[in-house]
């Protein structure tokens, strides 16, 4: 799938704002906030429930990697989110170690 094209699917499902459970969460991180190396998908079943997380990592800018979009595009249907978030920009880590398992 085209990049912009995933992008504007992701954002589209983001601005739908809080509709239930089971939500999706989306986070990028990187050493400046410019370039998100990394983005933790947090998939949560029903409120109370324990989150599932899964971290993708990129060597260059993960949100202009259609790879990973076009996975985090088909997350969103398969697991038949209701709710979409994501937190605006990139949060800087430099503490992150790359290798953290966040499964």
């Amino acid at each position: 799938m085209n990049v912009d094209k995933a992008k504007k699917r992701i954002e589209k499902a983001v601005k739908k704002g809080f509709k239930g459970y089971p939500m999706l969460a989306l986070e990028y991180f990187g050493h400046t906030p410019n370039c998100a190396t990394e983005v933790v998908v947090t998939f949560t079943l029903e409120e109370g429930a324990e989150p599932q997380a899964q971290k993708f990592v990129s060597e260059n800018d993960a949100r202009e990697d259609e790879t990973i979009q076009s996975v985090l595009v088909k997350t969103i249907e398969r697991t038949n989110a209701n709710t979409v978030t994501e937190v605006t920009g990139v949060s800087l880590d430099k503490n992150r170690n790359g290798d953290e398992n966040r499964s």
